[in-house]
């Protein structure tokens, strides 16, 4: 099992909550409850940005794109080849699901 250093009992419940999410209504509403807009656009961008990279788009196109800096690209680089997994696990799924 996964161990994050910024496991604790709250988060551990927070993940539990979004694997009991039954569909994206759900998700939605719980992301409007949870987040702020801001917040969830930041993630939404970053998950945008690794789906740009892993298809080999350039740092200028992501920025024109989605308007992240080269600072939140580099950092979306580094947790996609170095990081826990999660941008690749979600990626595959979702690619496979558009097919």
């Amino acid at each position: 099992m996964y161990e994050p250093n910024w496991r604790d009992q709250y988060t551990d419940q927070l993940v539990r909550a979004f694997v009991m999410l039954q569909d994206e209504d759900e998700c939605y509403r719980l992301l409007d409850d949870l987040c702020t807009i801001s917040e969830v656009k930041a993630m939404a961008q970053r998950l945008e940005v690794a789906r740009m990279l892993r298809n080999n788009a350039t740092y200028t196109a992501i920025a024109e794109r989605t308007g992240a800096s080269t600072a939140t690209i580099s950092r979306v680089k580094r947790f996609l080849h170095y990081g826990a997994k999660g941008y690749q696990t979600i990626l595959e799924r979702l690619e496979a699901k558009e097919e």
